[in-house]
């Protein structure tokens, strides 16, 4: 935070995301803002927020998340970091997937395992594609199509959703994770979007 605000005069964040997929199966979100940790900043108007970012995918955000899906460099920065970045799956996965990322007890592989295998990388995915496996009851092995895809959608719906919010807002793009600045760049790259991306060189893990 003091490295945002030392180089911007205000530091807006959305809400955190809770994704919508179908009736019965979605996404759950912190329901704490960064404005409980820092209320002086949110009094004196250097911190914004409440950027609601949640429920169900709109046409517009779906078409650009397909965009990411269906890009094989997008695709490789995504998969190279769920292999090897730590900080990036505990951004995916929740704790007891990271607890357990090389075997289980009973001594197969975890899910974190299988998932950092090679051939997912170029599974096709859409969104009405992850949609549609989110209303199936596959289990253990079988539903890791849906977990793959699911973290691919969570990825980049969050920087979709960041970029419509910075033109709609005119503002700039930060962020301490080099993972999300890369997709991000790739991103705007790709699809002609002039923005500025800055990421923010952070100690420790």
């Amino acid at each position: 935070m003091q490295q945002l605000l030392a180089r911007f005069s205000r530091v807006h964040f959305r809400d955190y995301m809770a994704l919508q997929l179908s009736p019965f199966c979605g996404t759950t979100a912190y329901p704490d803002r960064m404005g409980d940790s820092f209320p002086d900043l949110l009094a004196i108007g250097r911190l914004v927020q409440g950027y609601n970012v949640s429920g169900p995918l709109n046409q517009e955000t779906s078409a650009v998340v397909d965009c990411d899906l269906s890009d094989p460099s997008w695709r490789a920065l995504f998969h190279a970091a769920l292999r090897e970045d730590r900080r990036f799956q505990r951004g995916v996965f929740d704790g007891s997937v990271i607890a357990e990322s090389g075997h289980t007890d009973t001594g197969e592989p975890s899910m974190l395992a299988r998932l950092r295998a090679g051939a997912f990388q170029t599974i096709p995915f859409t969104v009405a594609g992850i949609c549609q496996l989110s209303r199936q009851r596959a289990i253990d092995g079988q539903a890791d199509p849906f977990d793959y895809g699911l973290a691919l959608l969570k990825t980049s719906a969050s920087l979709v959703y960041t970029v419509q919010l910075a033109a709609a807002q005119r503002l700039a793009v930060a962020t301490d994770s080099h993972v999300h600045f890369r997709l991000l760049a790739r991103t705007a790259e790709r699809d002609g979007v002039d923005l500025e991306n800055y990421w923010i060189e952070r100690s420790g893990d």
